[in-house]
């Protein structure tokens, strides 16, 4: 279970960092939002574990980051709005963050670089100097890394998320994702990420993709 008081001070940190003590209004209304929107019933990975985790792994990851609070608000954003049966939800996340963060205090050239690393994780495709980018790419992605069983809990949910796809059409989808993402050149961009999560990934998303292709044995 996520410790949402623990939550709501990290997200009060962040705006701070990003627009200074005082610089707005009150943080907590704007946290209490973004908790219940990643508390929605239709969730099942996209949910406070999920941010739990890209928060911890962008800490991780602060010392590549030009700007790490930024993109801890990013974190917050990049799922904020999350309909597992529409496709433009990190465009939707995007928009809610350039309404909530000028009224929050944050300035207007912080907040356009926050819709931007949102907008990014449609394609997890920054670019060689985009350092909050890969930050950002990499803390959302660094599940891929996971140990056997969290792994497991992690495809487990996604499915749940899609429970209305019936059950080939998902396999032949994910087992497209996983293509594609087994094709990039790297699926990591920081030098940690690359180091310590790249090869474990790589073997993770084979697994599956393993998996997903045996065809399933009919019932006797």
């Amino acid at each position: 279970m996520a410790d949402t008081e623990a939550l709501r001070a990290r997200f009060a940190r962040a705006l701070e960092g990003v627009r200074g003590p005082g610089g707005g209004p009150d943080p907590s209304p704007y946290a209490d939002n973004l908790l219940g929107r990643w508390q929605e019933p239709q969730r099942h990975y996209h949910t406070l574990t999920h941010l739990t985790a890209v928060l911890d792994r962008v800490d991780e990851l602060a010392g590549h980051a030009d700007d790490p609070d930024v993109v801890r608000l990013a974190a917050w954003f990049h799922d904020a709005v999350y309909l597992p049966d529409r496709s433009e939800n990190e465009e939707r996340s995007a928009r809610l963050a350039k309404r909530a963060l000028p009224e929050a205090g944050v300035p207007a050239e912080r907040t356009a670089e926050v819709a931007r690393l949102v907008r990014l994780t449609v394609t997890h495709d920054p670019a060689g100097d985009d350092r909050d980018g890969q930050v950002l790419c990499d803390a959302d992605l660094a599940i891929l890394a996971a140990p056997p069983s969290s792994y497991a809990a992690y495809t487990a949910a996604v499915r749940e998320e899609y429970s209305f796809v019936p059950s080939d059409a998902f396999r032949a989808g994910r087992a497209d994702v996983l293509r594609r993402l087994l094709a990039l050149p790297r699926l990591f961009r920081t030098p940690y990420g690359q180091e310590h999560w790249e090869a474990t990934a790589r073997y993770n998303l084979r697994g599956e993709l393993e998996m997903l292709s045996t065809p399933a044995v009919p019932p006797a």
